[in-house]
């Protein structure tokens, strides 16, 4: 009794390297797309701090104006004071400038607060900056 070759010798070596190449695209897929995930995860959660640290900073400047603790210079001259709250940079930046109205004259009062990580340099993926600012009259 003899055996022709029909050429289907070795088919399922092919098939297992193709099953092997394509689960590793799969999971190297599906590593990449986790990494992604995490690194936006931790960004988002760097940014919610750094924009309450803007706010604190900001709520500062505006009860130290308030209380009359910091006095605002008139324009283009600006107070500016850095502040660190929990391992974030905090510019709080006041500047005031008097205008009357029906012969009363006020004061109006432009306060911004910028916050970021300190230590952490531009363009590092840790880096996030919030602003926040307001608008007071006295």
């Amino acid at each position: 009794m003899s055996h022709q070759s029909t050429g289907q010798k070795g088919f399922a070596a092919i098939a297992a390297i193709f099953l092997i190449v394509v689960l590793a695209a799969l999971g190297g897929f599906m590593l990449t797309f986790s990494n992604a995930q995490h690194v936006s995860s931790a960004q988002d959660t760097q940014g919610s701090r750094a924009y309450w640290a803007a706010m604190a900073g900001l709520e500062w400047g505006m009860s130290s104006v308030v209380v009359g603790s910091v006095s605002c210079p008139a324009p283009p001259a600006f107070f500016e004071n850095n502040l660190t709250i929990d391992a974030m940079r905090v510019v709080i930046s006041c500047s005031a400038r008097d205008y009357t109205e029906a012969s009363t004259t006020r004061t109006l009062y432009q306060l911004s607060s910028v916050a970021s990580p300190s230590g952490v340099a531009v363009g590092n993926l840790a880096y996030v900056e919030r602003s926040v600012s307001a608008v007071l009259e006295q």
